[in-house]
């Protein structure tokens, strides 16, 4: 078979007006360029021997915060980015909230010099301080005026297995992190007070993956995984609307313990340090501004702080570590 070809026929007078349009066209965008290039416009000459350096002025490196990631990265920043924001106007440095995955990473990042101010609990404070060398400059207070606070045992409202200390024997117990201080330094010595060990459990687990560490430890718990888990007071009430907190029995308090610290990495220009310490120590609940931001970060204050402070922590890590 042929191959089908259309042909469309085209009359001379047709090309001759075609031909006319296209020198057109073509004229009028010669004249456009040369018209450009007049005579009366001198040669530059460009010297390629001469070399001038360019200085680039770089921006003032940003203060970096974290929020130990006890918590989900989101509610880590749902509480603190206001404070940050803050932190940042009042004492006109550059600062930039970060956001670790683990405990580990959190202590390791600073010891790195990659987190210049660290917000975390005082277990993992008195590791800082005497790996790295950082040093504590503020404790925040919560609630009704507390700068102390402590761990819980919790358990299904429903175990029947679970009515005394002793019946916590042979039981599989998750924990928030073996550097957390509510969920599991704290609440660890109220079982060691109870004479329990860690052979004692069947198991002995931590919250798995990044952040979110204490949620995960009442899932775990409410889903019956594990029997026990060791949380932080106040962990429960940000899953109010998540669970039926009917559904999880509070077996037992930890005594009552230093609360959470600002800590300072080393080397940190002690100017900065100052000029931050000055802007979170001036957060007062009765200004109407900073009590929107207090109240984001679930404090009440903020008060000066020295490494003395947690001396009974590193006491209390002693003694769970020797005994277990």
């Amino acid at each position: 078979m042929s191959p089908i070809s259309f042909q469309f026929p085209v009359s001379s007078s047709q090309l001759g007006k075609i031909a006319r349009r296209s020198l057109l066209v073509f004229f009028a965008v010669a004249c456009a360029f040369l018209s450009g290039c007049g005579d009366d416009e001198p040669v530059k000459k460009i010297d390629l021997t001469k070399r001038e350096e360019i200085t680039v002025i770089k921006p003032p490196a940003a203060v970096t915060y974290a929020y130990l990631p006890q918590y989900s990265h989101n509610v880590s920043y749902q509480r603190h980015h206001r404070l940050v924001e803050y932190l940042s106007q009042a004492t006109g440095l550059a600062m930039r909230q970060v956001f670790p995955d683990t405990f580990d990473e959190h202590m390791n990042m600073v010891g790195r010099g990659e987190i210049d101010i660290s917000f975390c609990n005082p277990y993992v404070y008195v590791q800082i301080a005497k790996r790295y060398g950082a040093r504590a400059f503020a404790r925040i207070v919560e609630g009704a005026g507390e700068i102390n606070f402590r761990g819980q045992v919790i358990c299904r409202a429903d175990n029947p297995q679970i009515k005394t200390p002793a019946d916590l024997k042979g039981k599989r117990l998750i924990a928030v992190d073996a550097y957390s201080a509510g969920g599991y330094l704290y609440p660890w010595a109220w079982l060691l007070e109870q004479g329990l060990r860690k052979r004692d459990f069947q198991e002995i687990a931590f919250a798995p993956g990044p952040g979110g560490k204490q949620e995960k430890v009442v899932m775990a718990v409410y889903s019956g995984k594990y029997d026990l888990g060791l949380i932080r007071e106040r962990t429960l009430d940000i899953l109010a609307d998540k669970i039926d907190l009917k559904q999880i029995r509070v077996l037992a308090h930890s005594r009552w313990y230093p609360g959470w610290v600002y800590a300072a990495r080393r080397g940190l220009d002690p100017a900065n340090l100052a000029k931050i310490k000055e802007a979170l120590l001036a957060l007062d609940m009765k200004n109407p501004e900073h009590r929107q931001i207090l109240e984001k970060a679930r404090f009440t204050g903020i008060l000066p702080a020295s490494d003395a402070d947690y001396e009974a922590v590193r006491r209390l890590a002693e003694a769970v570590e020797s005994r277990g």
